[in-house]
């Protein structure tokens, strides 16, 4: 299937997607923050970069796009066009993730990963839950755990 744009207005839309900052990324710090949580962000000496950084925790945050990282939901679409490209590309990335959450681990911090359709689409999680889980999840002694919309795991069984 061919593209519907030309490749210079495709690599101007491209060039507009953000990799830090993101809107879920913003919402999550807005969340932590106003609980009264203190952290940095994107930490160069973590494993990985984090998102969030809570030191007195030990605990790094990612939150992941569901198209970038492959998340296999609602909110998941491979492309029509370039399709073997683009399965290269998110496989890498999920390599990728795969490798640094064990750096994480290995390194003596824990890791949190809240996916994007957590955050949005019609399965999101409201967010005074959803700060409770990251609260809970804080507090405990549980050295890893993702935050995922219910309808992901719909969709895994869809398939």
């Amino acid at each position: 299937m061919a593209d519907v744009v030309d490749t210079k207005t495709r690599s101007r839309m491209m060039s507009g997607i953000r990799s830090k900052n993101t809107r879920p990324e913003l919402l999550i710090r807005s969340l932590l923050h106003r609980a009264g949580f203190r952290f940095r962000l994107h930490k160069k000496t973590i494993p990985g970069r984090p998102d969030l950084f809570l030191s007195r925790y030990k605990a790094a945050i990612f939150v992941h796009g569901c198209f970038w990282h492959g998340h296999n939901c609602l909110l998941f679409k491979m492309p029509g066009s370039r399709t073997r490209f683009w399965e290269e590309k998110i496989g890498v990335n999920q390599l990728r993730d795969q490798r640094t959450h064990q750096d994480v681990l290995a390194a003596g911090y824990r890791c949190l990963t809240i996916w994007e359709c957590a955050l949005k689409g019609p399965a999101r999680i409201g967010e005074p839950e959803l700060l409770t889980t990251i609260i809970n999840w804080l507090v405990s002694d549980s050295p890893s755990k993702e935050i995922r919309s219910p309808a992901s795991d719909r969709r895994a069984t869809e398939a």
